[in-house]
């Protein structure tokens, strides 16, 4: 007979039942399950989709058995390849920030060299201006001074 027809149920506490069932030929005994009584018999509601969907194995030469695995294969190979695309895609980005930053820090360097010629250019004119320079303010009171007398 079935495992479902060897197993004995009786009415728990709160809507739950028992599940009893034979010990095996082995001599272990089963632990008794906790199942729901019944759809409206309390306690949480199991989702469809967390419910077991394995009512049955499954025999590795049916159709159906085919059709998942050939669904599944396809499934892994895709999610494989975006795998894979992403890696590359990240790995190119990687380079390509790798090429602007070489381009940038040669860039800082011509403008580091730049800066420093045009300070010492501005230093060496200020140097200039100050050497030739005379101050105006004596020469100009000495000459009104002269022209007055």
């Amino acid at each position: 007979m079935s495992k479902i027809s060897q197993q004995n149920s009786t009415p728990g506490v709160n809507g739950i039942s028992v599940i009893h069932t034979p010990a095996h030929a082995s001599g272990l005994q089963q632990v008794p399950q906790l199942v729901p009584a019944g759809p409206g018999g309390g306690g949480k509601a199991v989702p469809p989709s967390k419910q077991s969907k394995k009512s049955s194995p499954m025999d590795r030469n049916s159709d159906e058995y085919r059709q998942r695995r050939e669904r599944n294969n396809m499934a892994v190979k895709k999610s494989r390849l975006k795998s894979k695309q992403k890696a590359q895609d990240t790995l190119q980005r990687v380079n390509q920030l790798k090429e602007e930053n070489e381009r940038l820090e040669a860039k800082i360097k011509l403008l580091t060299k730049e800066l420093s010629v045009l300070k010492d250019l501005f230093l060496e004119h200020a140097h200039n201006l100050a050497d030739n320079v005379q101050p105006s303010n004596t020469e100009s009171m000495t000459s009104s001074d002269n022209a007055g007398q």
